[in-house]
């Protein structure tokens, strides 16, 4: 175990949460002591939820480990079914209170309630949020489920007349932008001609998804959560499994596609609903500008996979690294980074994630808030595509990632900070010209040196060193500092001409342009650098 400041996933009891608050008539009974009481500041704060998560805390102190910690579960439990009175329960326990292994699970089993008790074993010190919720989910689905198996081996086609019907499995409470994703896929499924039974865990109840068998088909919209469950059902119910995550144009047409191949409907009619103005602003004059713009992306899997084709295939950014930090998931992410010809980045220490931004020297990075704070640090634009995040990532808008408008969605907020950046490139690169220096009065304004008019006076002379006749000579403007060095740069001189220079260097590569050529003095032996010495290692490094 480390100890760390951040982290992209909590212990695996967070991830029960997030099922559980995302779920109606569901309530979880949690052993644990006073310090992991947290639900609410997650939830409220910050997915901003009108009402309390689900959950009820034995919370335990320490004074109480001496004395019956496995009466204060029953007692907990028995008063949440009283209070509450859901149509089922989860039973568990948190990380540090499972160190004291009080099997909370079958105590609350044991005291025979009228409503479906279902234990979870989760290992804290093993797992981690993502696997939680997964396994949570997948012992609702099983224990709800399981009585309503039938006894076909093979499923029957839908009546004549009927349209297809399927279930979205995978979406939960604290996910990124999965309620919007949901709106607009079942959207997209309607214009098809398929109809959403079940939308779990999300905005189900016990009993909604209890009927999860009932759909022709299963669709896994965010693979962490959903798979094992889907999984169980196709080995149970006989329901095929749609694994195509719809993020971008692509994917979108590939799930509409593998949707109307399991659905028995015409599959070119299909793709015909899959409208979005992704394709056309990425060919279009002012996007030009931003073909082989070079991205790093780092996430969950499911994202970050889906991130990589859309900025890569769609829009035309050079993609130079790739990463997740679920290990679940790393086959995937393998398989995305062999395809853009890169080492993948399968960890969960931000410090090394931190480490290989800067060696990319990206200009735009797509990650989660943890790359939000990276970057910033950095002086590089990022767009988040994946949890964790922060409140500002529950707009209150809608802003889907996923179908159509997702795609629409992803364009718009990767490509601005890139359009922004231009024009703050072109106004730093300006910085010293005699019209556009600080100290300069607005062009649209009458000139400083002009006499006043009806009455009124002319604007302040701006301070300056030219004869006050000369209209075009050059105001004493200060110039931007350039890039403080740092402390291993401490022996050599940057001449007051090599300075000037660097600083027309776009200020997102201009750390990289710094240390490079540095780095070419040392091996050249010089302690003084020049324009020339810019210009020598640029040519250098730009041959190897």
């Amino acid at each position: 175990m480390d100890l760390t400041i951040w982290t992209y996933e909590g212990p695996p009891h967070v991830g029960a949460m997030r099922v559980a608050t995302g779920m109606r008539e569901l309530h979880y009974v949690l052993h644990a002591p006073q310090g992991d009481t947290y639900a609410d500041l997650l939830f409220t704060m910050i997915e901003r939820r009108d009402h309390r998560p689900p959950v009820t805390y034995t919370t335990f102190q320490a004074q109480d480990l001496g004395g019956d910690t496995a009466g204060l579960v029953k007692t907990a439990t028995r008063q949440a079914y009283e209070r509450f009175r859901p149509q089922a329960l989860l039973v568990g326990a948190s990380c540090t209170a499972e160190l004291i292994q009080d099997d909370p699970g079958n105590l609350a089993a044991s005291l025979g309630l009228p409503v479906p008790v279902i234990p979870l074993e989760l290992p804290a010190y093993q797992r981690k949020e993502n696997w939680g919720a997964a396994e949570t989910f997948y012992q609702i689905v099983r224990t709800l489920c399981l009585p309503h198996a039938p006894e076909p081996t093979w499923r029957r086609p839908p009546p004549e007349g009927r349209r297809p019907v399927c279930n979205l499995l995978g979406p939960t409470a604290l996910g990124f932008r999965h309620r919007d994703d949901i709106k607009e896929i079942t959207g997209l499924l309607d214009r098809i001609g398929v109809d959403v039974g079940v939308v779990a865990p999300l905005g189900a109840s016990p009993a909604e998804v209890a009927r999860l068998g009932d759909a022709d088909f299963n669709v896994v919209l965010y693979p962490e959560v959903g798979r094992t469950a889907a999984s169980w059902l196709k080995r149970t119910f006989k329901q095929p499994m749609v694994e195509t995550v719809p993020i971008g144009v692509g994917a979108t047409r590939d799930f509409v596609r593998e949707v109307a191949g399991v659905a028995g409907l015409d599959v070119d009619e299909a793709v015909k609903a899959v409208e979005s103005r992704l394709p056309w602003y990425s060919r279009s004059v002012d996007s030009n500008y931003l073909t082989d713009k070079r991205v790093f992306i780092f996430g969950d899997a499911t994202h970050a996979v889906a991130a990589a084709r859309v900025a890569s295939e769609e829009i035309g950014f050079k993609v130079v690294g790739l990463g997740a930090y679920n290990r679940e998931f790393a086959r995937e992410v393998r398989a995305a980074a062999r395809k853009l010809d890169l080492e993948p980045l399968i960890t969960d220490d931000y410090l090394e994630v931190e480490e290989a931004i800067q060696e990319a020297a990206p200009e735009l990075v797509l990650g989660t808030q943890m790359e939000r704070h990276i970057a910033k640090r950095l002086g590089i634009f990022c767009a988040v595509i994946s949890a964790p995040v922060h409140v500002e990532d529950f707009p209150a808008r809608y802003s889907p990632q996923m179908g159509p408008e997702g795609a629409n969605v992803l364009f718009d907020t990767w490509v601005h900070p890139l359009m922004m950046g231009l024009e703050e490139h072109l106004l730093g690169m300006f910085q010293d010209d005699f019209e556009f220096g600080n100290d300069r009065s607005p062009s649209h304004l009458a000139p400083a040196h002009g006499s006043a008019s009806n009455g009124r006076s002319a604007p302040a002379e701006p301070a300056s060193s030219a004869p006050a006749e000369d209209p075009v000579a050059p105001a004493a403007s200060t110039p931007a500092p350039a890039p403080t060095p740092t402390p291993a740069a401490a022996d050599l001189h940057w001449d007051d001409e090599a300075q000037a220079e660097l600083r027309k260097i776009p200020f997102f590569v201009r750390k990289k342009a710094r240390r490079n050529t540095e780095a070419y003095a040392r091996e050249q032996g010089l302690t003084e650098i020049s324009v020339e010495t810019l210009y020598e290692a640029k040519a250098h490094f730009g041959s190897r």
